[in-house]
């Protein structure tokens, strides 16, 4: 088991190479693109140009192609709306009477009414 020292060291190493990593592909995108969200159209210059963001097209963040074709920037509002769009349509595909598959392969607790019933 590792020591929370050596897993606190791990984590971070990982969350700043993932800044690394993002920063590379976004000012890539912003040298690429105009400043200019792809959904509302809203330009940003100056300090609100952190607002804008780089959006996966598909949904794989290690896909980068030098040419920016899986990229579009995006606000902060319309990103967040884009990643939650599929949940949205998942909700109203379900009805008030239908029952949702459940949204994890594994549920550890699936059988633990079965398990408490059985005698040991």
């Amino acid at each position: 088991m590792i020591d929370s020292g050596k897993h606190d060291q791990i984590v971070a190493k990982m969350r700043q190479d993932e800044l690394l990593r993002q920063a590379g592909y976004r000012e890539q995108a912003l040298k690429l693109f105009p400043h200019v969200c792809g959904r509302c159209t809203r330009e940003f210059e100056g300090k609100k140009l952190r607002e804008l963001t780089v959006h996966h097209k598909d949904h794989n963040h290690d896909n980068n192609p030098p040419d920016g074709s899986n990229w579009e920037l995006l606000c902060l509002y319309c990103h967040d709306h884009e990643h939650t769009r599929g949940v949205q349509q998942e909700r109203a595909k379900d009805g008030p009477g239908e029952r949702r598959a459940p949204s994890l392969a594994h549920s550890p607790f699936a059988a633990l009414g079965d398990r408490l019933k059985t005698p040991k």
